[in-house]
């Protein structure tokens, strides 16, 4: 990734991959299915640009979290899945996923 921070705080490091507004977003939507296509991530991503959806693919794929496998087809075809980093980022985010249900639900 160019522009990985320098930092010595390792929940900052974690909060720059996944910050934002997509990139939670797009990492639950991989988590669910082997490999997704990129009108599949976009149709799910409802207000997303392309042009966002693209940047967020790239940093995510930059930092070793998704792959990007491209088909070279008529017409090409491109396909998102998470790599093993992105499967232990998920295994990571699961205890966060149970205490927002489990707040959510309070509220």
């Amino acid at each position: 990734m160019n522009n990985i921070i320098k930092t010595d705080c390792p929940l900052e490091y974690a909060s720059f991959i996944i910050g934002g507004k997509w990139k939670l977003r797009i990492l639950w939507i991989l988590s669910q299915a082997d490999y997704v296509r990129f009108n599949a991530l976009k149709r799910d991503l409802d207000g997303i640009t392309d042009l966002m959806l693209t940047k967020s693919l790239k940093e995510l794929v930059s930092a070793d979290v998704v792959k990007r496998v491209q088909y070279n087809e008529i017409p090409p075809r491109v396909e998102y899945s998470l790599t093993e980093n992105g499967l232990k980022l998920i295994e990571a985010l699961v205890p966060i996923n149970k205490w927002s249900e489990e707040t959510l639900k309070k509220i």
